[in-house]
């Protein structure tokens, strides 16, 4: 079943790259600047905003699914791609390719 493309899922995909991205800076600048050089207040900042961007993709996550009629293992390989490190653009790409030929 191709995925139907909604605005729910244009948001979904816009939050979810917003949420990769604060992910990366998370794990890739502020942790390493926490243990390197001893200064843990980017983690602080970071990780409150990577937080409430989670929050915010697990919403977008459950609008997308119901509106795009997903099926449960679409959802749970968006969630699982989340919480891997360069996970949300590959499941980006996915969406993005699916979206071209749905569009054609």
């Amino acid at each position: 079943m191709k995925a139907q493309w909604t605005d729910e899922v244009a948001q979904f995909r816009a939050v979810s790259l917003l949420e990769g991205v604060s992910y990366l800076l998370l794990l890739g600048v502020a942790v390493p600047v926490k243990y390197l050089l001893h200064e843990p207040v980017m983690v602080r900042v970071l990780g409150r905003v990577h937080g409430a961007l989670f929050v915010l993709f697990v919403l977008a996550l459950v609008r997308a699914a119901a509106a795009g009629e997903w099926r449960a293992s679409r959802s749970v390989t968006a969630f699982v791609a989340s919480v891997v490190p360069f996970g949300a653009f590959w499941f980006e790409r996915k969406l993005r390719a699916e979206g071209a030929t749905t569009a054609t």
